[in-house]
C-alpha cells in the first residue's frame, strides 16, 4: 500500500515512492538503472545506458526554450544500505518500508536512501512532465556514488553539451554547494599468521553508537566504533593474555561505524572488569555525542582447535588498529569551520589470512591527502603490510565568476526572503568530477533537508522537499 499518496508534490513523492520499491544499493544498481532506461524508452526520448549501468537521457526545451543553452540535472540512484540489528529486511530483495509521521519520511529501521532518491525523483518528474518550461536537458544519472563516485568516475561524456549543472545530491536546504574536498578510499592490509589451539572463547562489541556521514559529521565528534575497540583491546593487552581470533566492524568507508567487535581466545586476566571501566571512560568522554555507547563481554565457552592469532600477529593487529591515522587532521585556513583534511576507518575485516581496514580519506588539498595515505604505508610497512588504493577523485575548486550561483543566489533571496548559504563541503560530491571532464563547466549542489543520512535513523522532511522543488522549477525557468 503507497504510503506517500496524496503528498506534494505529487509526481515527485510517487516517483520516490517506486524507486524506494526497487532494491538499489551500492554495486547493486542494475534493476533501478533498467527502471530508468525503461522509463526513456517508454517515452521516446533519447537516452544511453553504459556498461557500468549509468543513465543518460535527454529531453529537448520546452517553447521558446528551443535554443537555449542545456543545462544537466544530475544525481546518483545508488543508496547506502544500512539497518538496525532487529531489521529482517533483505536489501538485495526487497524494497524500503517507508514511514510517514508529521511531516517526515524515514524507512522502518533502513537507511531511507533519500541521498540520492529524491534526486532521481525530482528528474523523473521534470522529464515526465509537459507542462513545466526548461532548457534542453540532460539528465545525468550515475552509479555507485557511495562507495567513491565509480560511476561518475568511468561515464563517458563526450556527448555532453552541458555547461551548467544543477546536482540534485545536498541535504540542507537554503545551502548552495560550491566546493568539495577531493578523496580516496585506502585499504591497509596486514598479513597474520594463525595456529591452533584450545580455550575460552571472548567476543567483545562495542556498540550503541549514533555513527554517521563520514565527511559531513565527522566534525561531530561522534565516536567511531572501530577505533574504540582498538582502544579496548591494547588496554587489555597491557595486563591481560589472550590471542585474536578475528576483528569486524562497519559496512561503508563513507560511514563512522556504529559497531564492531572481536573474538579473542582467552588465555588468563580480569579483562570483564577492565572492560566495565572502559565503558564508563566512553561513556563520560562521549555523553553528549554517543550516549548509548555500551561495551558487550560474551562468553561462548571453550573451544579446541580454534584458528587464533599468533602472539606477534595479534601485537601487530591491536597496534595498527590503536595507531592508524583517523578523524579530523587540519581545519581550512580560509574557510572558517571547514575541515580541510580528515579520514575515517570505516570497514574492519578479517580473513584467515589478513585483517584489512578500509578509510575513505578526504582533503581539499591533494597533497594531504598524499600524505596520510602515505603515512598509512609507512605504519603498514613497518608491520609487513601495504596500502591499496582506489576511486581517487579530485576536489571541486571554488569557482570565483560563476553566472548560475548568482542566479540561484537571487532566485532563493526572492523565493525565501532571505539569504542562502553559499559553501564548501568536506565530502565528495560528482561536481568535481564532471568538471573535470567537462571544462568551462558552472555547477552547484543543493537539496531539500534530510537528516542522518547513511544511518537506519535517515529522514527527509515532506515541506523541504516541496520548497525545493518549487525551486528547482523557477530555475529552470530561468535559464533561457
Amino acid at each position: 500500500m503507497a504510503v506517500l499518496t496524496g503528498l506534494e508534490p505529487r509526481a515527485v513523492f510517487e516517483w520516490f515512492e517506486k524507486i524506494c520499491e526497487i532494491p538499489h544499493g551500492s554495486s547493486d544498481t542494475r534493476r533501478i538503472s533498467d527502471f530508468l532506461a525503461d522509463f526513456a524508452a517508454q517515452r521516446g526520448l533519447k537516452h544511453r545506458q553504459d556498461e557500468w549501468n549509468n543513465v543518460i537521457i535527454w529531453k529537448d526545451g520546452t517553447e521558446g526554450y528551443e535554443q537555449s543553452a542545456p543545462v544537466m540535472l544530475q544525481g546518483h540512484m545508488d543508496m547506502v544500505c544500512e539497518k538496525e540489528a532487529d531489521c529482517d529486511i533483505d536489501f538485495e530483495t526487497e524494497g524500503l518500508r517507508l514511514k510517514l509521521e508529521q511531516g517526515v519520511i524515514s524507512a522502518e529501521g533502513t537507511t531511507l536512501g533519500g541521498d540520492d532518491g529524491i534526486a532521481v525523483a525530482y528528474i523523473l518528474a521534470i522529464l515526465d512532465a509537459d507542462d513545466i518550461p526548461h532548457p534542453p536537458l540532460e539528465a545525468v544519472l550515475t552509479v555507485d556514488e557511495e562507495i567513491g563516485m565509480l560511476g561518475a568516475a568511468a561515464i563517458d561524456c563526450s556527448d555532453l553539451r552541458s555547461r551548467i549543472l544543477l546536482n540534485l545530491d545536498s541535504e540542507d536546504e537554503g545551502h548552495l554547494l560550491v566546493s568539495c574536498a577531493g578523496g580516496v578510499t585506502a585499504e591497509a592490509h596486514l598479513p597474520v599468521c594463525r595456529e591452533t589451539a584450545d580455550g575460552e572463547v571472548i567476543r567483545l562489541t562495542v556498540t550503541g553508537l549514533l555513527g554517521g556521514h563520514s565527511g559531513v559529521e565527522i566534525d561531530k565528534g561522534r565516536g567511531n566504533a572501530c577505533r574504540l575497540l582498538g582502544r579496548v583491546l591494547y588496554t587489555l593487552s597491557g595486563s591481560c593474555c589472550f590471542r585474536l581470533i578475528r576483528m569486524e566492524g562497519g559496512l561503508k568507508d563513507n560511514a563512522i561505524p556504529r559497531e564492531a567487535a572481536a573474538e579473542l581466545l582467552w588465555e588468563s586476566g580480569d579483562g570483564e572488569a577492565l572492560v566495565r571501566q572502559m565503558e564508563q571512560v566512553y561513556q563520560n568522554e562521549y555523553s553528549q555525542t554517543d550516549p548509548g555507547v555500551k561495551i558487550l563481554w560474551e562468553t561462548s565457552g571453550t573451544k579446541t582447535g580454534q584458528s587464533v592469532m599468533d602472539q606477534a600477529g595479534t601485537k601487530h593487529a591491536i597496534a595498527v588498529l590503536e595507531n592508524l591515522p583517523g578523524g579530523i587532521q587540519k581545519m581550512s585556513f580560509d574557510i572558517p569551520g571547514l575541515v580541510q583534511t580528515s579520514l575515517n576507518l570505516g570497514i574492519m575485516k578479517t580473513t584467515d589470512e589478513e585483517v584489512s581496514f578500509s578509510f575513505s580519506v578526504r582533503s581539499s588539498a591533494g597533497t594531504e591527502k598524499e600524505e596520510l595515505v602515505q603515512r598509512m604505508n609507512c605504519l603498514m610497512g613497518a608491520f609487513g603490510g601495504n596500502v591499496t588504493c582506489t576511486g581517487d577523485y579530485p576536489a571541486w575548486e571554488y569557482r570565483k565568476d560563476s553566472p548560475l550561483r548568482d542566479l540561484m543566489i537571487r532566485i532563493y533571496e526572492e523565493q525565501y526572503g532571505e539569504k542562502p548559504v553559499v559553501e564548501a563541503l568536506h565530502a565528495g560530491v560528482e561536481c568535481g568530477l564532471f568538471a573535470g571532464k567537462l571544462p568551462g563547466l558552472d555547477c552547484v549542489s543543493f537539496g531539500p533537508d534530510m537528516d542522518d543520512i547513511h544511518t537506519p535513523k535517515e529522514s527527509m522532511n515532506v515541506d523541504s522537499v516541496r520548497r525545493t522543488w518549487e525551486y528547482v522549477l523557477e530555475i529552470l525557468k530561468r535559464l533561457k
